[in-house]
C-alpha cells in the first residue's frame, strides 16, 4: 500500500475580480465548469425529477409541480447569466449571488426577509490523493432549496437515495430539512476524511519505529497542513449550525432545529478528532527529530571515543616525528636531542607503549559503561 501523501491542493484558482469592483458583481471563477441542473420535486406521495442546463428546466418544473417541495441542484458555476436569472426570478440579493460565485467563502448562515442563505466547505481527497476544498452554497426560500456546487462530482448520493426511497421525514419536513440533510452529509465527509488521515498516521507511526527516514517528517507536515484546512472548514461550520439553531426565521422550524443540534454534536466530534490528530502529528514529528538527534549523539559519541583513544597515540607519534639531529654539523653528540632514536628496539618499545595506552583507555571506558550505550 502506497502511503505517500502528495502536496495539498487548496483551491488553486485565485480570487476572481479586481480590487474595487462594485459589490454584488458576479464574476465567474477561472476554470469554472458548465452548470448542470437537476430538479427534484417531491411530496409525501411522489418524486418528480428533471435535468437540464438552463433556467427553463427550473421554471417548467416549478410551474408543473406547484404543490411540491423542490430541490434545485446546480453543479458548476460557469454561467453568470444563469445565476443572475435565478436571482431575478427569486428576488435574491446581489450580494448573495456574488458570494455564490466567490468560491473562497467561509461557512456562514445569513438571514434575509423571505429566505436564508448558507455556505459550507466540501473537503475530500480526490483520486490522486490530493486534498480538494470546494464551496457549497444553498438558498432556502418558501417551498424550495437551491444548492450550488463547484464541480460535477456527486457528493449527495445518499441524500438522493433517501429521497427516492421516501422513508423518514425527508419528503415531508420541507426545504429546511433538506438543508440540514445536505449539511449533515458534508460533516459526515469530514469523518471519512479524518478516518483516512488516521490510517495514514498509523502507517507513519509504524514506520517511525521500524524504518524511519526523512519522508516521515514530510508526510507528517502534509497531514498537519491538511488538518489545518479541515479545521478552517469545521470551526466556522459549527458556528453556522449554531446560528441556524438560534435563528428565529420561520424557514427553520423547531422540528428541524432538533436535527440541527445532532449535526452540531457531530461537528464538535469532528473538531475534537482534528485536534487529537494534530497533536499526534506534532508528536510524530517531535519523536522523529528526537530519534535523529539521539542517533547523531550516538555517532558523535563513537567518534569521540575513537578520538580520545588516538589523541595520546598521535601525541607520541608527533613527538618522535620531529627528528631532531643527534649530532651537530661538527660531529659533536647532542645528548638532549632524543636519545631514544638510537635505541636498538626503540620502535618496538614505542608501538608497545602506544598499544598499552589504547588498551588502558578501552578498559576504563568499558568499566564506565560507555560501550553498553552505543
Amino acid at each position: 500500500m502506497d502511503n505517500r501523501i502528495k502536496r495539498v491542493r487548496y483551491n488553486a484558482r485565485r480570487r476572481s475580480g479586481n480590487v474595487g469592483d462594485s459589490p454584488g458583481l458576479i464574476v465567474v471563477p477561472e476554470g469554472a465548469l458548465t452548470p448542470h441542473i437537476a430538479v427534484f420535486s417531491y411530496n409525501k406521495d411522489e418524486l418528480i425529477t428533471s435535468e437540464g442546463k438552463d433556467i427553463k428546466v427550473i421554471l417548467s418544473q416549478l410551474k408543473k409541480c406547484d404543490n411540491h417541495t423542490h430541490w434545485i441542484k446546480i453543479n458548476g458555476l460557469g454561467d453568470a447569466q444563469l445565476i443572475e436569472q435565478i436571482g431575478v426570478h427569486l428576488n435574491i440579493n446581489p450580494l448573495v449571488l456574488e458570494d455564490i460565485a466567490n468560491i473562497h467563502q467561509r461557512p456562514k448562515f445569513d438571514e434575509y426577509e423571505d429566505y436564508v442563505f448558507s455556505t459550507s466547505r466540501i473537503v475530500h481527497f480526490n483520486s490522486e490523493d490530493e486534498l480538494v476544498n470546494h464551496q457549497f452554497s444553498s438558498i432556502v426560500k418558501d417551498n424550495l432549496i437551491i444548492s450550488f456546487e463547484e464541480d460535477h462530482k456527486e457528493y449527495f448520493e445518499a441524500v438522493k437515495a433517501r429521497l427516492k426511497a421516501g422513508k423518514g421525514a425527508i419528503r415531508t419536513a420541507g426545504p429546511s430539512y433538506m438543508c440540514y440533510a445536505l449539511t449533515d452529509t458534508i460533516i459526515d465527509t469530514y469523518f471519512i476524511l479524518l478516518a483516512q488521515i488516521g490510517d495514514k498516521l498509523d502507517s507513519i507511526e509504524d514506520k517511525v519505529y521500524n524504518d524511519a527516514d526523512k519522508s516521515i517528517m514530510f508526510n507528517s507536515q502534509q497531514i498537519k497542513r491538511t488538518l489545518i484546512i479541515i479545521r478552517r472548514a469545521s470551526w466556522p461550520e459549527r458556528d453556522k449550525i449554531n446560528d441556524m439553531i438560534r435563528s428565529e426565521s420561520v424557514l427553520i422550524p423547531p422540528e428541524v432545529k432538533l436535527f440541527l443540534r445532532d449535526a452540531y454534536d457531530h461537528c464538535i466530534q469532528a473538531m475534537d478528532l482534528i485536534e487529537n490528530y494534530k497533536e499526534v502529528t506534532s508528536s510524530i514529528i517531535d519523536l522523529y527529530l528526537s530519534m535523529v538527534s539521539n542517533r547523531m549523539n550516538e555517532i558523535m559519541k563513537v567518534l569521540t571515543i575513537i578520538s580520545v583513544i588516538f589523541i595520546p597515540l598521535t601525541f607520541i607519534a608527533g613527538i618522535y616525528g620531529m627528528n631532531f639531529s643527534r649530532q651537530d654539523d661538527k660531529g659533536h653528540v647532542l645528548p638532549d636531542n632524543m636519545p631514544e632514536l638510537y635505541w636498538h628496539h626503540g620502535y618496538i618499545y614505542a608501538i608497545v607503549f602506544m598499544f598499552l595506552i589504547a588498551i588502558v583507555q578501552v578498559v576504563v571506558f568499558w568499566k564506565k559503561g560507555w560501550f553498553n550505550k552505543l
